[in-house]
Formats: structure tokens, sequence, C-alpha cells
């Protein structure tokens, strides 16, 4: 069913004190465009994330929150990183020298600086991993789900509008059959008028109908309009990304309704062609969100 590009999704998981959340956020973006936020020290799934990710959504701005807490004592080991320490003292005993003061630095203080000391985890990374991708998996079903939900709300708008349009389009093809007859009254009219009688060259009157329903006639821009709006419902009902083919379809039909107003020299058509053309902005705007 077709998706929107809005929606969210949430999933936590809690196994042997590893505690995991993923929120996923999306919104409306031309491409796929995935951004993680996540610690440090899972920075190397990103990409594994982003995969996973992608293997459900194809278009719109993602935006992932993932926080990871690791309470299990087990295969934890504290590290003392000496060369950020010593470059830490060093500058000290540097100021101490510079300020004349006590340089009186002690062990605890040090400690308690950025990135010395590092608490490394040598648990199967293997485990983490499957473990992240299996929460950010749900996360991302719950996000399709929401995306879908309103794919489905959109679709019935969508198709509310199309057949408006279908119908104005019908309406336009019934008003241009008689543009024809028409002309040849009123053009048949204005040429006893000039001649003050009755006498009308049949050939002459039967060559400016040729060249005036040349010009009017919108059987080809109807025809058209019809097919396109086939496809339209038709891509409506498909499985895949669909946003970036119904806004060209839009497009052409918007093209076909210029040709119409422009032709058509008529007062009622003229005014189809503005509820049509309404409509299809109306629809383009709505299509901007679909996947």
């Amino acid at each position: 069913m077709m998706k929107s590009m809005t929606g969210y999704g949430k999933a936590n998981l809690a196994k042997s004190e590893r505690d995991y959340l993923v929120e996923i956020k999306s919104v409306n973006h031309r491409y796929l465009d995935i951004s993680v936020k996540m610690p440090r020290v899972l920075s190397y799934l990103e990409e594994d994330v982003k995969k996973e990710i992608a293997k459900q959504v194809k278009r719109g701005k993602i935006d992932v929150f993932i926080t990871f807490q690791n309470n299990q004592i087990e295969g934890k080991e504290i590290k003392i990183n000496h060369e950020i320490a010593k470059i830490y003292i060093d500058e000290l005993k540097k100021l101490a020298k510079q300020e004349d003061i006590l340089a009186n630095i002690e062990v605890t203080e040090i400690s308690k600086l950025p990135d010395v000391l590092v608490i490394q985890n040598n648990q199967e990374d293997e485990t983490i991993k499957n473990e992240l991708l299996e929460v950010v998996n749900q996360a991302t079903n719950k996000l399709v789900q929401m995306r879908t939900t309103e794919g489905n709300k959109l679709s019935e708008d969508l198709l509310t509008r199309i057949q408006v349009i279908q119908e104005k389009v019908e309406q336009i093809s019934s008003l241009s059959t008689g543009l024809i007859e028409e002309y040849v009254v009123k053009l048949e009219g204005r040429i006893k008028e000039i001649l003050k009688n009755n006498e009308v060259d049949p050939a002459r009157l039967a060559q400016e109908v040729v060249i005036y329903a040349d010009k009017c006639s919108v059987e080809e821009e109807i025809t058209r309009l019809k097919s396109h709006l086939s496809q339209f419902r038709k891509l409506l009902n498909a499985t895949d990304a669909i946003g970036k083919k119904l806004d060209f379809i839009i497009q052409e039909m918007n093209r076909e309704t210029n040709t119409i107003g422009s032709k058509a020299n008529h007062l009622e058509i003229t005014n189809h062609v503005i509820d049509i053309k309404t409509e299809l902005e109306n629809v383009r705007e709505q299509i901007q969100n679909i996947e």
C-alpha cells in the first residue's frame, strides 16, 4: 500500500543487563537521507543501522536516536590511557610554574579528567550488533506501520480529488463536441451579415470550419488526460515507492489541462479548466508527502 513519508517508531530491548532504546522519526525528503545519533561505543555499527532501515524505507529524511546502557560487569576491563594522563600532568605542571602556584597533583583528580579512564568491553561485538539491529528492525516496523496508515488516508483523499478531476474532464469532453457546430452557425451568420445576403460559399465555409476545428480540437488532450487519470489510480495500489512517479503524472496532467484552456475558446470549458488546475495543485501538494 501507498506510504506517507511522515512517521515515528520506537522500540526497546533489555537483555543480559544491556538496555537498548531506538527512536526513528521521518519527514518529507526528495531522497533517502538517514541520520543516526548513537553512543560512541556503538558508532562502528552506524552503517549497519542505516542498511537495516533502508531495507524497508525508500524515501524521506530519517532521524535515528539510539541510547545504550551496558550494566554487565562480565567482559569489561578498565584501562588507564597513560598518554592522555601524561599530557594532562605536563600541562598542569606548566600552568603551576607559570602562575607560581603549588603543583599539588592528585592521581584521583587526574583520573576524573576526560578519556583518562577507559572502560573496554571485551564482549563479542557480534552479540551487541545482533541485539541492536533487532531493536532497529522493531522500531522500523512501527515507523512503516505509521507511514502506511498515513498513506491510506492520503490515498482516500487523492482518490476523491481525482474523481472530481475525472468528472470535469468528462464535462469538457461533452462541451467540446458541440464547439464545431456552434462555430459553423456563428461563422455563417457573420458571413451573411458581411455580404448582406443569404449566399454563402459552401466551400469557403467548409474550409474555415476545418481550420477552426484543427485549432480548437481538444480530443487528443482529453484522451491523454483520461489515460493519466487511469495510471494515477493504478499507482495508488502499488507496493513500491510511487511519489516521484505520481509527481511526474501530475505535471503531465497540468500540461494537457493548460493546452485545453488555451485551445477552447469557451467560457464554461475555461471554468472547468480552472477547477481542474485547482484540484491538481491540491493533489501535487499532497503527493509531496508520499514515499
